[in-house]
């Protein structure tokens, strides 16, 4: 199975079912049982539910974004700010012989 089910935040993934079982529902009655109208109103009701759940401050110790799934970008690397002496060669001739 490609999905590593014991990685899987089930407490996250059953509070998001419970959203949108009530958006869901809250659709439904309002809408007086037409499907298209329930299926746009339990859109916006979850949309409004999921945003006042991830972005509301709250203080419950359940995870709110992907961000520790997220890879961070690597630093870049240090540039110098002034440029550095080449190192002199341990051979001190500075003379190339020519071939005869």
């Amino acid at each position: 199975m490609p999905i590593d089910l014991a990685s899987v935040d089930w407490l996250y993934v059953m509070v998001l079912a419970v959203l949108v079982f009530a958006a869901t529902l809250v659709g439904n009655i309002l809408s007086f049982h037409h499907r298209i109208m329930a299926s746009l109103l339990s859109a916006i009701v979850f949309a409004g539910l999921f945003v006042f759940w991830t972005y509301y401050p709250h203080g419950l110790p359940l995870p709110i974004t992907l961000s520790s799934q997220k890879a961070t970008a690597p630093a870049s690397p240090m540039v110098p700010s002034a440029p550095i002496a080449p190192a002199k060669p341990a051979n001190p001739v500075t003379t190339i012989p020519t071939p005869r």
